[in-house]
């Protein structure tokens, strides 16, 4: 779980007020419900509201009663989690707020579980342990004392307090990523985006391999309207770690605000477990294509196929002397689908390939983008744990261009 926990929850519930109940949003203002409205949605719409404003102190009783009156809405029951938590950084009592959380995290998971669904939800299931653990900003107690200073009046917003503690710790701790990310949060609420912007670079660039700070300036840059910046920020995030899901869920986010979708990206590979060779192969052809295209294609993946068996048999060995035993590696499986790939007349457009899988296969080879494709769509966890950093050291721009060629649709143009 990473450090900067707690001021994570803080900064996405900040940050995402239009999730947090996007159907529900009819009342604008947190004007207290009148005597002639129903008074359970009428209450109802006023926390949610309130919620949608960033009150969450303010709408944590109102949630509260709501639900000791209907303890199934799932909406309500989001709420009171959500606000809960936000509490929990003003609990000075390590062990009260700890209960706290972890009273928090049970709500959100009884929301899930009452059919609500959001990425937001998911994000903080994700960070919240169920015991409701803490860990330290810092090992370095000044430093510690500072950071949670900041989180303490960020969940006041006193901004200006946040960011003199923050500050702080910075000056403490020059390579503390979170202090110098979370300077840029608190100007991001209080509307500063150019100094927001600014600390979040900074913070890229002492680890550029955390995915957090491009998340963040992303959607500052939603929130302003600069999409097509939010998009370069956004992709990469995913690049800093794809196997993190809220990056994935961000680059989402930004093509829903743009009404786009992500593209989908599948080579459909024949399919085997290397080291149980002797269960076959699986070859997966397009039951659409005629006998002609069934027998090339089934050519083409044989191909694949013995290019994998002779890494399994031979090769490994021989590339990586130093690893025990044997496992699919990024070398293994982009040289099997490069060869099948050699296979594809080069005269051929892949548009005019019937079968898609071999289509798309043509497509990503033509492009030299056979390594991202497999790093970034089809991955297994061998390749993951092990190839995917080392790639990254060299190659971040072949990813952020493969992502930008084959998953993220093209920024619309502005409406005039």
């Amino acid at each position: 779980m990473s450090t900067s926990l707690f001021r994570r929850i803080v900064l996405i519930l900040a940050m995402f007020p239009s999730i947090c109940a996007a159907p529900l949003l009819a009342q604008e203002n947190s004007t207290p419900p009148s005597a002639a409205e129903d008074p359970y949605q009428a209450q109802r719409k006023f926390a949610i509201t309130l919620l949608n404003q960033q009150k969450h102190l303010e709408a944590l009783p109102v949630f509260e009663s709501l639900a000791r009156q209907n303890p199934n809405d799932p909406e309500v029951i989001f709420g009171w989690g959500a606000c809960l938590l936000q509490h929990s950084a003003i609990v000075m009592d390590p062990k009260a707020a700890k209960q706290e959380r972890a009273r928090a995290r049970e709500l959100l998971a009884r929301s899930r579980e009452l059919g609500k669904k959001s990425g937001l939800l998911e994000n903080l299931l994700e960070m919240v342990p169920p015991d409701g653990g803490e860990i330290a900003f810092s090992s370095a107690g000044n430093v510690d004392a500072a950071m949670k200073a900041g989180e303490a009046a960020f969940a006041r917003n006193d901004y200006e307090e946040a960011i003199k503690n923050y500050t702080r710790a910075a000056e403490l701790d020059p390579k503390n990523y979170q202090a110098v990310l979370f300077i840029g949060d608190a100007y991001f609420s209080e509307k500063q985006f150019p100094k927001a912007v600014e600390w979040y670079d900074r913070a890229i660039a002492l680890d550029p391999d955390m995915e957090t700070g491009y998340r963040y300036e992303a959607d500052l840059y939603i929130k302003s309207g600069e999409m097509d910046k939010a998009r370069t920020r956004s992709i990469q995030a995913v690049v800093a770690n794809p196997y993190n899901q809220a990056t994935w869920r961000a680059l989402n986010y930004w093509a829903n605000s743009n009404k786009l979708q992500l593209t989908p990206v599948h080579i459909n590979a024949a399919s085997k477990d290397a080291k149980e060779s002797n269960k076959g192969v699986q070859i997966n052809i397009d039951p659409k294509s005629s006998s002609d295209e069934m027998a090339f294609a089934l050519t083409v993946w044989m191909i694949y196929s013995g290019t994998r068996d002779d890494w399994t048999k031979e090769r490994f060995k021989k590339q990586f002397p130093k690893e025990a035993q044997y496992r699919h590696s990024l070398a293994e499986e982009s040289d099997a689908l490069s060869e099948a790939a050699k296979m594809l007349p080069q005269s051929v457009q892949a548009r005019d390939l019937r079968d898609p899988s071999l289509a798309l296969l043509k497509r990503v080879y033509d492009a030299k983008m056979i390594e991202p494709y497999i790093l970034i769509s089809a991955p297994d966890r061998d390749i993951a744990l092990n190839d995917y950093v080392p790639y990254r050291e060299q190659h971040r721009d072949r990813l952020e261009a493969y992502l930008s060629q084959f998953i993220v649709p093209p920024t619309p143009a502005p409406k005039n």
